[in-house]
């Protein structure tokens, strides 16, 4: 009974007005559009693992999603094109009643009573921040799920397994397999489950240690027991994790946006992706394409754009595209001889080349003069430099050196080979070798991969090889090459490869991120999503994560307590009931805690929020059996309602910060009032005055997370003007990874006026214009030259099609009304709002374009 009321409460707060907002929030740009590309089958490329998003696709297609919405840009209407999002959005909201029952079955199995396992359940239930994550198209519900289902599992096994009598029965081997069942499905959504796999293994060690001095266990029973951790906990969970990749491979078999990120080898397993065959010798005269082997960054490549500064002559960069301009023919040193003349000579390794560029007739190039970008002494410019009638000099020289650590054995270490020989290119003059890596050039160079000579640069970075290779004179015969099927596990290791070095790269600051130091106190939370005075933002139920952090605090001081009590001779573990058995226990959640919370220190890349979910799970599970352990030890008719006041403070705070998880109406000072702390930044000015704003059809700019300039003040109410119609305006914010930008408080507009039931904002200008008896105007600088002449002076609003007073030419309003115009296009042109780069976040701009307004004086 105690469960189903839990579900009950759980089911209302996950699912209440799930189908709102019905536009595209926060990084469901990111997950959503990751579904569309497994139901289209189209590469794309993550830095986390596929579990979840192919749920997502998997729940989306079952309720009739075919793929034909995009989720690009955040405030996308979902109802316009049928998007089944709230379908979609019911996988977390589902998962999320799962934590609940999960945080309820984990403390009972930890020996917690009935109380307060449901007190710590209703935390769960009525916390903000996990409530927000699980109405959305996110990974960290499916995430923070699975991981509860590990510690539950866990649990299960580790009370069995204190049981020497229970080891290797059926129950002890099922709750063994759930639980790497569950590691492997962590893993399998974020790489955050890694640190679940080091909490469970922590553990397991701690366990086989004590299992290993019980004289009631055999060795040969704790060989098996072993054993079978090993088959359960390391086998099982990688199994898994691959076979999430297997199906990945299986649903993504067209080229798409990420395979770019992928080797030739690569993304010659994608459909119509193949590379063609090549010649397999090369030849002096072939004309063939350079690729970069330790990057992405695609060819050597060249075109006719010279560098703004340096030595201004041709550039030389990577692209990552098929193009003419990759093209290179491959002379001798010295071009005496026609290297298309004659039999062809092979290209062997020492050989002194130079590299011709085809389309621009220019050699490529090399002298001491530093890059524009990567601008260090150990690095030089690569240019392509020549023309017509001019044989080159010194500079276009370079020694080719096959590198055979890196080039598969036999020929291809001499002689050089298409595909197989791994090279590179030493400038002969200045001893650099030709390099790149991932910096970009601006965008006068379009934004394409560096390449220098680099003098101390890594080995990686400065080799190459040869993917097409054609030569008139080829003999017949000359053995062709493709890229080798790199199979399951070559794709495998690969793609994890560059996702982890991907993630890694994600350095860069975010005006939404957070320190690890910021999270356990609550600073700052993330704004999701804003439009038409609604909001959401996600922040935590500031009571539930101040129980849950002086819980760990606690903790450390009950255990530094009984540490000094040790020391001065009490014997608290055998005089205190059940104290050694809390004791672990509630070690074992603080253990979860930190191993889920202390590596993001290590960390240099961009942090959120979001990333301390599953730490702040396992705190809540150490308050809980901390309270738990003191509830025992006093009255009852203490622990009653003490436990009611924990749950019914959750949902206090819970109600108060409703209006940011789910989108509700609110007002600026019920706004205000919520802002318990400075460094809460969600936005109030997205909100009215009043309720009465949101009925009476008022309508509000409101762009979260994106700088909006103040709106300007409402006019006075004019009889019969004629509504004009809303004009959209494009503000969303645009975004990796993956994996949000800044929200400056704007100026909350001025309600607007109501005119026949509509609600229009305006904007005034006041115009001086200077008519003669007849109307017609009068130069202003003629004005001012006249003396002993008084103009009467009338001051009219001149409004949308309104009719002309009487004292207002035609040619006067006219001339008011056209300045008017201007001055509004400029302050339009100066409020547009401009899309933020990375992990979008943004809202939408609901307003109305105000009829001109000009105020004339006569």
């Amino acid at each position: 009974m105690v469960l189903l009321a839990i579900n009950m409460f759980a089911l209302v707060v996950r699912l209440y007005h799930i189908q709102y907002p019905s536009s595209v929030v926060f990084d469901e740009v990111h997950f959503g559009g990751f579904a569309t590309k497994y139901i289209k089958g189209a590469f794309f490329m993550d830095v986390h693992p596929p579990l979840a998003k192919m749920l997502f696709a998997l729940d989306g297609w079952l309720a009739g999603f075919k793929g034909d919405f995009d989720f690009k840009d955040i405030g996308m209407d979902y109802l316009e094109p049928g998007v089944p999002y709230v379908a979609m959005r019911m996988m977390p909201a589902l998962l999320g009643i799962g934590l609940v029952n999960t945080t309820f079955l984990t403390l009972r199995a930890s020996g917690c009573s009935p109380l307060t396992s449901m007190m710590a359940a209703f935390m769960v239930t009525f916390e903000n921040a996990l409530l927000t994550n699980a109405r959305l198209i996110l990974l960290d519900s499916p995430l923070i799920t699975f991981t509860g289902l590990t510690a539950l599992a866990f649990q299960k096994f580790s009370y069995l397994d204190e049981q020497s009598a229970k080891q290797l029965s059926g129950k002890w081997w099922l709750w063994l397999t759930l639980t790497g069942l569950f590691l492997g499905a962590t893993v399998s959504v974020k790489w955050v489950g890694l640190f679940t796999i080091a909490w469970v293994g922590t553990m397991t060690l701690f366990q086989l240690f004590t299992n290993l001095g019980n004289l009631h266990i055999p060795l040969p029973k704790f060989g098996k027991t072993f054993a079978a951790r090993v088959l359960c906990l390391i086998v099982l969970p990688i199994l898994f994790y691959m076979a999430m990749f297997a199906i990945h491979f299986k649903c993504l078999v067209n080229p798409g946006e990420g395979d770019g990120f992928m080797s030739s080898e690569f993304q010659s397993t994608l459909n119509g992706k193949a590379k063609d065959p090549t010649m397999a010798p090369v030849f002096l005269g072939s004309r063939v394409t350079i690729k970069h082997w330790n990057t992405q960054g695609g060819y050597l490549h060249s075109h006719a754009h010279n560098y703004p500064a340096g030595s201004k002559q041709q550039q030389i960069t990577l692209y990552p595209h098929r193009d003419a301009n990759n093209d290179w023919t491959l002379l001798n040193e010295t071009s005496v001889v026609d290297p298309l003349v004659g039999e062809p000579i092979r290209v062997q390794d020492g050989m002194i080349l130079k590299l011709w560029h085809p389309v621009t007739k220019k050699r490529l190039h090399s002298h001491d003069v530093k890059p524009i970008v990567t601008e260090v002494d150990w690095q030089n410019e690569v240019s392509a430099y020549g023309f017509d009638g001019f044989d080159g000099d010194a500079n276009d020289y370079f020694k080719l050196e096959i590198v055979p650590e890196y080039t598969e054995a036999g020929e291809a270490r001499v002689n050089l080979t298409a595909i197989r020989s791994r090279f590179r290119l030493i400038h002969v003059m200045t001893g650099g070798a030709l390099f790149s890596h991932k910096v970009k050039l601006p965008a006068w160079g379009f934004e394409q991969q560096e390449v220098t000579c680099n003098k101390q640069g890594t080995i990686p970075n400065s080799i190459w090889y040869i993917e097409t290779n054609e030569h008139e004179n080829a003999p017949a015969d000359a053995p062709i090459l493709t890229y080798k099927n790199p199979g399951f596990f070559g794709k495998f290791w690969e793609l994890n490869k560059v996702m982890w070095t991907t993630n890694a790269g994600l350095v860069e600051s975010h005006n939404w991120d957070s320190r690890p130091t910021a999270w356990p106190v609550l600073s700052r939370g993330i704004n999701f999503w804003g439009k038409d005075m609604h909001h959401v933002y996600l922040i935590g139920n500031a009571f539930v994560w101040a129980l849950a952090t002086g819980g760990i605090l606690a903790y450390f001081a009950f255990k530094a307590l009984l540490v000094l009590r040790w020391q001065r001779g009490y014997k608290d573990y055998t005089t205190v009931r059940d104290l050694f058995g809390y004791d672990l226990r509630t070690a074992t959640f603080v253990l979860g805690w930190a191993f889920h919370y202390l590596p993001f220190f290590l960390m240099e890349r961009q942090l959120f929020l979001h990333h301390y979910f599953p730490a702040l799970y396992f705190s809540i599970l150490a308050f809980a059996q901390l309270f738990d352990f003191g509830a025992k030890r006093v009255t009852a008719n203490l622990v009653l309602p003490v436990s009611l006041g924990i749950i019914v403070a959750s949902v206090a705070v819970f109600y108060n910060f409703a209006p940011l998880a789910y989108g509700l109406q609110w007002t600026k000072s019920e706004c205000e009032a919520a802002q318990w702390r400075s460094t809460w930044d969600f936005d109030c000015g997205t909100y009215p005055e009043t309720y009465e704003a949101y009925y009476n059809g008022a309508q509000q700019t409101s762009v979260a997370a994106a700088k909006v300039s103040p709106a300007p003040a409402a006019a006075a109410p004019v009889e019969n003007v004629v509504p004009v119609e809303e004009v959209p305006v494009d503000t969303h914010i645009a975004e990796p990874e993956a994996d949000p930008v800044p929200s400056p408080k704007a100026e909350r507009p001025q309600p607007p006026s109501m005119i026949n039931g509509q609600s229009v904002s305006y904007s005034t200008s006041q115009q001086t214009i200077y008519q003669d008896e007849q109307g017609n105007i009068l130069d202003p600088e003629a004005v001012k030259k006249m003396q002993n002449v008084q103009f009467v002076t009338r001051y009219d609003t001149i409004m949308g099609d309104q009719p002309l007073p009487a004292s207002v030419s035609a040619a006067a309003a006219k001339l008011a009304i056209e300045k008017v115009q201007g001055e509004l296009a400029q302050r339009e042109a100066n409020t547009k709002v401009e899309p933020g780069e990375e992990d979008p976040v943004g809202g939408e701009d609901s307003g109305r374009r105000a009829p001109a307004a000009a105020k004339v004086e006569l």
